[in-house]
């Protein structure tokens, strides 16, 4: 019993050490001190190789240090909250662009001039994140209305008329819905209704639209979670309709349980363990090399994503957070048991012990496969939301275990923290 207490609580500090030297490291090497805002273009050792800015990653950023700030008092530091705060106000000033006031960038130079423009919703979404957290830690109100000015926006876009997207509609196109829509928008439900009780009524009902948006890409019977269905929910053809993606399924299983938490429905947990949590690990876990694959095919055909059998660091960052919190809700010994599996892996293979931060593509056989710390993809998000999100929950299961338990045998059921969003 004392051993199995002794392995979470080595866990938790060696998250909790992680978590220090991430953000040390993004804070020493990604603040643009001239014009505002992050670089993200790190090398291993954090020196900038392209100064083009993200408008996602800014936006990430902003609301990782907000987070941070606003929850670990090791991290309520007047530095973390200006560089936020500065990474805010060049969002503001520069992210809307077209049309005018509405999309926004998804590239900015340096100085924050456009230089492309996406035709999704993610830019957009994690502006909305970024705002509605400077609010929570500034009381400024105009982030807020920024916020969920961007949030109505997103809503209508999704559910009404795509066409400000400027995504022309072409016959030969299918109607597809990708996962990364609905749980987008529910983990910006999640975001916004965090104790506030007004907003969480307005987005009741767009929650639960989302939840049955994503349960639909369950298929064939509930074996496998596919990454596109149709607008309706069927299995769409060919390759787009084959495709999964592990590492998105584990992320959506947990934003799914931080809503079932919320509407007090078991069995709805129940079934988001099941298949969004235990189905994509089983099918994606290599068997070799250990890791989870990035892509898969449904039917066991050669996927037609070249980089389809890599290790990257953010499927393994969610998979953390989702075995975690399933076993925090559920109670279940066995997904604890996968947390570790899980987490042995990432750090292991993902942590770089000298120069800090995590690899971010390593190949199948877990061999580092660009040494870049960030880039257009990679930021300062999925790591340390991670091991934020750990800490916390590991250090509520180690504070409510009565002395003599055992927690692989009969866990309590402790809530996530306030940081699962």
């Amino acid at each position: 019993m004392e051993k199995e207490r002794e392995t979470l609580r080595v866990w938790k500090e060696r998250v909790e050490q992680e978590l220090d030297g991430v953000v040390a490291f993004w804070m020493k090497h990604s603040r643009d001190q001239e014009h505002g805002g992050f670089f993200t273009c790190l090398g291993r050792s954090g020196k900038v190789y392209d100064k083009l800015k993200y408008v996602w990653l800014q936006a990430r950023q902003v609301w990782m240090y907000c987070r941070l700030y606003r929850n670990f008092q090791r991290f309520h530091q007047s530095e973390i909250l200006e560089s936020a705060k500065a990474g805010g106000e060049f969002l503001l000033r520069y992210a809307r662009v077209a049309p005018p006031g509405k999309k926004c960038a998804f590239v900015l130079t340096q100085d924050g001039r456009p230089v492309k423009v996406q035709r999704t919703i993610f830019s957009e979404c994690f502006y909305t994140m970024a705002m509605n957290e400077l609010w929570r830690v500034t009381g400024e109100v105009h982030y807020q209305r920024e916020a969920v000015e961007m949030m109505d926006q997103i809503v209508h876009w999704v559910q009404k008329d795509p066409s400000g997207l400027g995504r022309p509609q072409l016959s030969g196109t299918p109607a597809a819905e990708p996962l990364a829509v609905p749980m987008m928008l529910l983990n910006l439900v999640e975001q916004l209704g965090e104790a506030d009780e007004e907003l969480a009524g307005k987005y009741e009902e767009l929650g639960d639209w989302c939840t049955q948006r994503i349960l639909q890409h369950v298929q064939r019977d509930g074996q496998v979670v596919l990454e596109n269905v149709s607008e309706d929910g069927k299995e769409l053809s060919g390759c787009l309709g084959r495709h999964q993606n592990p590492g998105h399924a584990l992320e959506a299983g947990w934003f799914l349980l931080c809503h079932a938490r919320r509407k007090g429905d078991p069995k709805l947990r129940a079934h988001i363990i099941d298949k969004f949590l235990l189905l994509p690990f089983h099918s994606g876990w290599d068997p070799e090399h250990g890791g989870l694959f990035y892509f898969q095919d449904a039917d066991d055909l050669c996927p037609a994503q070249l980089e389809w059998d890599m290790k990257l660091w953010w499927p393994h960052s969610e998979a953390m957070i989702a075995f975690l919190m399933g076993y925090s809700d559920s109670g279940d010994p066995a997904l604890l048991h996968l947390f570790y599996q899980v987490a042995e892996y990432t750090f292991r293979q993902f942590r770089d012990p000298e120069y800090g931060e995590w690899f971010g593509y390593l190949n199948r056989e877990g061999k580092v496969a660009l040494t870049i710390k960030g880039g257009p993809f990679k930021g300062c998000f999925h790591v340390p939301r991670c091991l934020a999100m750990c800490e916390e929950m590991l250090d509520a299961l180690l504070s409510r275990l009565p002395p003599d338990s055992d927690p692989t045998s009969s866990p309590p059921v402790v809530p996530t923290p306030r940081d699962a969003k």
